[in-house]
């Protein structure tokens, strides 16, 4: 093994940067051009197919058989002309990752020939094997059929030689098997909602959008130290390792200048994302070594969600060709910053008004303070329901770690937005106003419009942060599907509108004016959802003892923080919204439970192989040549020499022999705690097992397997360390 290292150190040493590929083009040339867009559709459509897209995209209808036929016959021209030899229903199963089947576009002739074929039956539908996906009890194994179903708002794209086209993934009984179909049923829910509240300051809104701006942190390594480390191959995060002597202490990898091999993978990256229509924007280095961001232009919540699926794909294919490995795991590496993937989220009319903008008069502002404090308030009443749809395993570790916000759910808002709010619990709007009062308040809302974005500092310890225009769900981990926060966080504050909403018509239906019930039920709600506010330092152990006066929840385990999802008044909430049944919820909880499971189990599996197999006979090794030269100093020194120059390697060889000894014992309790969580039959119960029982012993191993590191002579250890994985070359 440790040849292995030293090759793969060598290659990484003798590398030549892979050329640049975008020859100098502009973005805007060829933004799009794999992207069966509305341009591509209005030149390859009828016009009678083309409005009946338009209004399936924009108004949900359907698409008849004739007007799909058309549409195929349209996208199949389209693709052909651009090198597509292949389509797929492309989708996003419960793996957190996608899917595809590729066929080609030939059908027989009947005369012994093919020739290129694609029907609306084939775009609009297709019957995908369906057995193996996880469904969490919906469907049982030898039960094989799903079907896929064209998503019409999210258009078509071309990825190598194959027609993507995006859809949906359901059960033969109709249940949802993805991320897809929920999300879309939340961003209509979203929609509805928020769209009756904004009727109240404006009667022209029809509708209302959700946007999605996410920021994806990941790491690379370079290819053959990846190779060349098992953990990091079929676990994704290094399972042992001794930190490095320098790593992010000096913040000197923040913000700096980009190394030019990772710069060119960054500018060929966004030359393929540009073609596929994903706005990309930000490239920058993050805190720890070897860590990255990119970040496009806010899109539609759904668009936006497909885009970061396409996004992450991409990485994975382009880093290779760049001899990198991408990494997508939370924390990787222990000791330095974890990667998340922050959603930006926010509201949009169809007339542009952005609700969560102040505006430039009372009416607007009051609007935009009605859209903040509910968010509040769904924020607090949820705050379980929102960890659970972030917490895994990886972000287990992660959160609440120096780097990113912790298992606390707070909210935070600058000392502006606090200080409205502030403003009117104090206002006396419980009964009918005086013209002075009514005055007084219009005019502290007045005073919104001076509040611009650079008033309202950031803050990078909050797991939902207001940062001027929108929130920041910062808490979302790197390797996560968007869908899945975004489906609790649309829903929550679904659900939360039209509570308000219908309280608010209640007050009017007794008499009190618009404006006043509005007043009442807001100042309510900032009352009731004020400990959710924190505008400190997330990572000081103040907070979590201040939290804990205010009543808010810190759950620092999966098992514990996925078992929300089945409280009654969620599975209610979700249930009226019809986003997602009782059935489809407990199928989802049972895919995570399972997920959190196996991938205990894998790291076990992995730790304790290359522990008995790899760590302690290299460390045998070493102590067995310690033992051979403190015979040897026996055989040329005198006594009292003897016993003087051999005392260190004795103590050393008894250190060894000692963390080897631990090693062992720990590795067999390990998979002896295994064993008996495995026949623990439910699910929830046998992640609780896992979690209490057999991973506490990855980082005991750990702690002992680090400590030989630091002991065991260079040149024999199995592993790339830490100093060789973390600094580019």
């Amino acid at each position: 093994m440790a040849i292995v290292r030293f090759k793969a150190l060598e290659e990484v040493m003798n590398r030549e940067p892979r050329p640049l590929v975008n020859n100098g083009e502009l973005a805007s040339s060829i933004y799009k051009s794999l992207v069966f867009d509305r341009e591509k559709m209005q030149k390859y459509l009828s016009q009678e197919a083309f409005l009946a897209v338009i209004e399936a995209i924009e108004k949900g209808t359907a698409v008849d058989r004739k007007m799909a036929d058309q549409v195929a016959q349209g996208m199949k021209a389209w693709a052909l002309e651009n090198g597509a030899t292949h389509y797929t229903h492309w989708f996003h199963p419960l793996t957190d990752g996608t899917a595809e089947k590729h066929d080609a576009f030939v059908e027989y002739t009947g005369t012994g020939g093919i020739i290129e074929a694609f029907s609306g039956k084939m775009l609009v539908q297709q019957e995908p094997d369906a057995s193996s996906f996880p469904s969490g009890g919906i469907r049982q194994t030898f039960e094989a059929r799903g079907y896929t179903a064209w998503d019409t708002s999210s258009p078509a794209f071309i990825s190598e030689t194959t027609l993507s086209i995006p859809t949906i993934f359901i059960s033969y009984t109709g249940e949802a098997l993805d991320y897809k179909t929920p999300l879309l049923r939340s961003i209509r829910a979203i929609d509805e909602a928020a769209t009756g509240v904004a009727k109240y300051f404006d009667k022209e809104v029809k509708s209302v959008r959700a946007n999605l701006g996410w920021e994806q942190e990941y790491f690379l390594v370079d290819e053959a130290l990846f190779l060349a480390r098992p953990d990091l191959v079929l676990s994704g995060r290094t399972l042992m390792g001794h930190s490095s002597s320098k790593d992010q202490q000096l913040e000197d990898h923040y913000f700096s200048s980009i190394p030019t091999r990772v710069n060119r993978f960054m500018i060929e990256l966004e030359y393929e994302a540009y073609k596929l229509g994903v706005p990309v924007k930000t490239r920058h280095n993050e805190v720890a070594p070897n860590q990255f961001e990119l970040a496009p232009i806010y899109e539609e919540m759904n668009l936006a969600n497909d885009h970061n699926q396409v996004i992450m794909d991409l990485m994975k294919k382009i880093a290779r060709r760049h001899k990198f490995r991408v990494l997508f795991h939370e924390k990787p590496f222990a000791g330095i910053n974890g990667s998340g993937k922050h959603n930006n989220w926010s509201l949009q009319t169809d007339t542009g008004v952005n609700l969560y903008s102040p505006g430039k008069n009372p009416k607007s502002n009051l609007q935009f303070l009605t859209f903040i404090v509910n968010t509040l308030a769904a924020v607090y009443e949820y705050q379980d329901l929102l960890r659970a749809s972030i917490y895994n395993v990886a972000n287990q570790h992660r959160l609440g770690a120096n780097e990113a916000p912790p298992s606390i759910i707070s909210v935070f808002l600058g000392t502006e937005v606090s200080g409205m709010l502030d403003l009117m619990e104090a206002a006396v709007v419980d009964r009918k106003m005086t013209p002075a009062e009514k005055t007084e308040l219009k005019l502290n809302i007045g005073r919104i419009p001076e509040i611009i974005l650079d008033t309202t500092d950031r803050n990078r310890t909050s797991p939902f942060a207001f940062t001027g225009n929108r929130f920041e769900f910062r808490a979302v981990g790197s390797s996560a599907n968007c869908a899945s926060p975004m489906i609790v966080l649309n829903g929550v504050v679904a659900s939360q509108l039209v509570k308000f909403k219908a309280e608010v018509d209640a007050l009017i239906e007794a008499g009190v004016k618009k404006d006043e019930a509005i007043f009442q039920i807001l100042k309510k709600l900032i009352i009731a959802s004020k400990p959710i506010r924190f505008n400190g330092n997330g990572y000081s152990p103040e907070w979590t003892e201040e939290a804990a006066r205010r009543g808010l929840s810190n759950v620092n385990n999966v098992p514990e923080a996925l078992s929300a999802w089945m409280r009654p008044e969620n599975v209610k909430m979700f249930s009226e919204l019809d986003i997602l049944s009782e059935k489809e919820l407990h199928g989802r909880v049972e895919v995570e439970y399972e997920k959190f499971i196996k991938k205990v189990q894998i790291e076990s599996r992995v730790l304790g192989d290359l522990a008995i197999n790899h760590i302690v006979p290299v460390s045998v090794r070493y102590m067995t040549t310690l033992l051979e030269n403190v015979k040897y100093l026996k055989d040329v020194f005198s006594n009292s020499e003897y016993e003087e120059l051999s005392a260190g390697r004795i103590a050393l060889i008894k250190e060894i022999s000692h963390h080897n000894s631990t090693i062992k014992s720990l590795v067999n309790e390990m998979t002896e705690a295994r064993k008996r969580a495995n026949v623990i039959g439910e699910a929830k119960e046998k992640a609780r097992a896992y979690n209490d029982t057999v991973l506490p012993y990855l980082q005991k191993i750990r702690y002992h397997i680090d400590k030989l590191e630091l002991v065991v002579d260079n040149e024999i250890w199995p592993l790339p360390k830490y100093r060789e994985l973390l600094f580019v070359r």
